[in-house]
């Protein structure tokens, strides 16, 4: 089975009457994934986008972006379900300490498939965003307190999984030695207790890394403690739908992956890869 994970509905141009998540909008997406050999899609808007949200953020370039309604999001993809198509209902969170109880309570009121935990930013500086966090600190230390947010997210209880787990070598900054090593181990081990799965992302091939999240040795000591996969475009449109899945299948069976995993209101099975 072939599943792409992470995909994002809201139509950027918003100029077509109907809202920024419309049905017919939704259904290019369905169509191009049965054209690329997807069966199955999940759409995870980011959250920061919902006006219902902005009680949550601090940091200006959020704030500014809370302007869509979650309502009519949910309402779009809960309508292709009913109607049978292949798809699931996620939501793509940014994690923040402290807004964890907050968080909860605005999400438990969905009936959501699952929940993708993301960190974008990291001590109030961007990730993947110029300036970013590598250019305020050493590649070692930015690498250390990307990795610290990523395990407390994983830690949180929030998510069912972790979105493009190393996006902190977005730009191609690397931190390299036993250090890196470590910083893996130790975030493979927290990712083991919590219970939550990682996504492979082929999103990283189109951004300057040019390489899929996560990195292989990251990939394998997941698999070393029997953390579950999902597969992930990250499309931002239609036709990124299952762009790249084909590597991304590559390398989890590089690692040792045979299965996906296979969300359905919270609850995961493992279905044979590819």
């Amino acid at each position: 089975m072939i599943v792409d994970y992470h995909m994002h509905l809201r139509d950027r141009g918003g100029e077509a009457p109907g809202g920024r998540y419309r049905f017919d909008y939704l259904e290019r997406y369905v169509e191009q994934a049965a054209r690329a050999g997807v069966d199955e899609v999940g759409f995870t808007e980011h959250v920061y986008h919902f006006r219902e949200t902005r009680p949550l953020w601090e940091i200006p370039w959020m704030l500014e972006r809370c302007t869509d309604d979650l309502d009519e999001y949910v309402a779009t993809v809960d309508e292709a379900r009913r109607q049978g198509l292949p798809v699931k209902l996620g939501l793509e969170v940014d994690y923040f300490p402290g807004t964890e109880p907050r968080l909860a309570e605005l999400l438990a009121r969905y009936d959501w498939d699952y929940l993708l935990g993301s960190v974008h930013f990291v001590d109030g500086f961007a990730v993947d965003q110029e300036p970013a966090l590598t250019d305020k600190l050493s590649p070692a230390e930015a690498w250390r307190r990307y990795f610290v947010w990523l395990r407390n997210a994983a830690r949180s209880g929030l998510f069912d999984v972790l979105s493009h787990p190393d996006l902190v070598k977005f730009f191609g900054v690397r931190s390299e030695g036993e250090a890196t090593h470590f910083v893996y181990e130790e975030t493979a081990d927290a990712v083991d207790a919590a219970g939550v799965c990682v996504e492979i992302s082929t999103k990283g091939l189109r951004v300057p890394v040019r390489e899929l999240y996560p990195a292989p040795e990251l990939l394998r000591a997941f698999h070393g403690r029997g953390t579950p996969i999902t597969l992930a475009s990250d499309a931002h449109e239609p036709d990124d739908v299952g762009r790249d899945l084909d590597r991304a299948v590559e390398l989890a069976r590089s690692a040792g992956y045979e299965t996906v995993t296979v969300f359905d209101r919270r609850q995961r099975r493992q279905e044979p890869l590819g």
